[in-house]
Parts: C-alpha cells; sequence; structure tokens
C-alpha cells in the first residue's frame, strides 16, 4: 500500500470524525460509510462513558473533533515529507497504550500505519472502546489495511520493536520484558506554565483549558504554574472563574474534597477558590483538582531549571523566549510532528 494511499484512508476517517462537533453532532450526506458507522459511534461515545467516568461525552467528542482538524492532506503530507517511507519493509509493532484520557494512544496508532508497518494493539482497560471502531472504520475505507491491525488483552509476543507508554512504575517493567527490542518506553511527564504577571484576562482564561481539559488527566495538561515573587493568584482565580462547574462532577468533587482534606491534615498552607488548590510544591505531578506552584527569581534561573528537569516536563505554556514554548489555550492540541517526549517516532520506525 503507498503513503498516498495511507494518507488518504486518515484524511476520510478525519472527515468521519469531523462530525462530532462540541457544539452540534450532526450526520452528513457526503460522509463515506456513515450508514453503516455513524450510530455505532455515537454509541461508543456513550460505552466509553459507562465505562470510565473520566471520559465524559464531551471530553471525547473534544478528541474526536481534535484529531479531525488533525487529518487533513495539507498537515499529513507535510508531516511526512522528510521521511522515506515507501517501498519500507513491512515490521510489526507492538503498542502498549495508556489510557488516561480518551485516544491517548491514537498518535503511535497513527504513526505505526502511516510508516507502513503492523500494528499489535494492547490497549489500557480504561480507554478500550474508542480505537477499534476507529481501526474496523479504516479497513473498510481502506482494505489494504486488513490484516495490518490487531488488539490483545494478552501479553505481546512476535514483534519487531515496542512503543510502551506508562508511568514511572510500569516503564522500569517495560525495560525489563523489552530491553532487548528495538523501543520507545515513555515515563511519567506533566506540563507546566510560566507566568510573568503580565499575562492578558483572555491568555489567563486560555490557561484555564490547559489546567482543566480531561481533568488535568492528560500529559500535556498543566499541573504546575511558575510564578514570580509577590504574583498575585486572584487574577488567575478570576480569569478561570468559568470553569466552576467542575465541582458539581461528583468524580472530580470527590477528589478535590479528598486531597483538600489530605492536605489540611499535613497542616498545607493552599489558596483555594471553591474548585481549584492552588499548593507550593517543588514536584510537577499535582493530583486531580489541584494546582502546584513554584517562585522563580528571574527567567535566567528559571530556564536553567527547566533544562535540568527537562525529563519531567511534556511541554511549557507561556512567553518565555525557549524553544518548543506553547501558547495559552493550546497544549491539547498538538501538531503531528509534536511528538510525545520529544522522541520522533516516525523516524524510529523508518530507522528499523
Amino acid at each position: 500500500m503507498t503513503i498516498e494511499k495511507r494518507i488518504e484512508a486518515f484524511v476520510k476517517l478525519g472527515d468521519f470524525l469531523g462530525q462530532f462537533q462540541l457544539k452540534k453532532i450532526e450526520k452528513k450526506d457526503n460522509i463515506l460509510l456513515n450508514d453503516l458507522f455513524f450510530e455505532p459511534f455515537h454509541m461508543q461515545i456513550k460505552r466509553a462513558q459507562e465505562s470510565n467516568a473520566w471520559f465524559t461525552v464531551e471530553n471525547v467528542i473534544y478528541s474526536f473533533s481534535s484529531w479531525s482538524k488533525i487529518l487533513t492532506h495539507k498537515n499529513l503530507n507535510k508531516w511526512v515529507s522528510t521521511y522515506n517511507l515507501n517501498n519500507t519493509k513491512t515490521k510489526s509493532i507492538g503498542v502498549i497504550m495508556a489510557g488516561n484520557i480518551p485516544l491517548v494512544g491514537f498518535h503511535d496508532f497513527l504513526t505505526v500505519l502511516i510508516s507502513g508497518n503492523q500494528i499489535m494493539v494492547k490497549q489500557s482497560s480504561t480507554d478500550k472502546y474508542l480505537l477499534p471502531l476507529i481501526a474496523k472504520y479504516l479497513e473498510h475505507i481502506e482494505p489494504l489495511f486488513k490484516g495490518r491491525i490487531t488488539f490483545t488483552e494478552e501479553k505481546l509476543s512476535d514483534f519487531d520493536a515496542i512503543i510502551a507508554t506508562g508511568s514511572n512504575n510500569t516503564a522500569r517493567y517495560f525495560d525489563y520484558y523489552f530491553g532487548k527490542y528495538p523501543n520507545i518506553i515513555r515515563q511519567n511527564r506533566n506540563s507546566i506554565a510560566v507566568l510573568t504577571g503580565k499575562e492578558s484576562e483572555n491568555e489567563l482564561e486560555k490557561l484555564g483549558e490547559d489546567i482543566f481539559r480531561y481533568f488535568g488527566l492528560g500529559c500535556r495538561s498543566v499541573a504546575k504554574i511558575f510564578v514570580p515573587k509577590n504574583y498575585d493568584f486572584d487574577q488567575l482565580f478570576k480569569a478561570i472563574y468559568s470553569y466552576k462547574d467542575l465541582i458539581n462532577y461528583i468524580k472530580y468533587q470527590n477528589n478535590y474534597d479528598y486531597n483538600k482534606a489530605v492536605y489540611l491534615m499535613s497542616q498545607f498552607k493552599l489558596l483555594e477558590n471553591g474548585f481549584l488548590m492552588l499548593k507550593e510544591d517543588n514536584s510537577y505531578s499535582s493530583p486531580i483538582a489541584s494546582l502546584f506552584y513554584e517562585y522563580y527569581e528571574n527567567e535566567d534561573q528559571l530556564k536553567q531549571q527547566l533544562n535540568i528537569e527537562k525529563e519531567s516536563i511534556q511541554c511549557i505554556v507561556g512567553n518565555l523566549n525557549i524553544s518548543n514554548i506553547v501558547s495559552f489555550g493550546e497544549t491539547q492540541q498538538p501538531q503531528l510532528w509534536d511528538y510525545a517526549d520529544g522522541i520522533d517516532t516516525l523516524e524510529f520506525l523508518q530507522n528499523l
């Protein structure tokens, strides 16, 4: 199968997913195989939430909508243009996926298939309903994908390379079992924002999206902010007030209440507004409904610190003059070439 055919299939998938938007879910007449797949996709969105309460209908649709905007001829051609992906020998790639946010493993799925390889997927039990149906749609759109996509709940075997994503603990397990194979093994990372106190209200409102989308469960979710001494936190609380209704979602509320109780019993100093707690902390991974903060003296010193601790950071939000900075509100809108942990997955596969 040529790279052109693979691209065309994913473009059609993007068109299909584009019917699912936050403002409106609309079945369109010009979408291929709609009569066969539209209602099953609609049903799987509800099923995903029933299986995992963090996968709200809104967040699943947000994921669908985001991928629909990415899967275009322009984006896909730009992405693959610097690689040689035609006439490559097909390899079998095992992919172990996380399950923290809807379709978190889709980029690996896309990358393996767009590179002309076969994929064996071991999904997380918390995100197992969406990707198999997407695979079926692709196989109907482009029959040459049949036989190239396998899902399993068993231990992976008979593969040429492995891509595995998990926690720091599971990464050690992955390395023990798969270290002898060509591999990409990802661990915990979190995203941060650097504030100066000069941000506009609009920028801080957008930061709310970076903090609260997917309830803050993604590695690209902002879990910590760096602020200058004497930073006025009231301006941040005011700007993100539109997210106040999150506290009405019972699972989020339970985490808020639990973590607040733990903090108070430990006599930690907190700033809170009824739906988000701010705690001064040097670590990068904050619990749900919490946001860590740390003061910095000057930007040069902060840049040095972030460079030293870069292995803990997925992306950085703000107006800082450093490479790979992400604009406010865009952490959950990565491009195809924004690789997790900065590891070029497509180059890895090309060089096998």
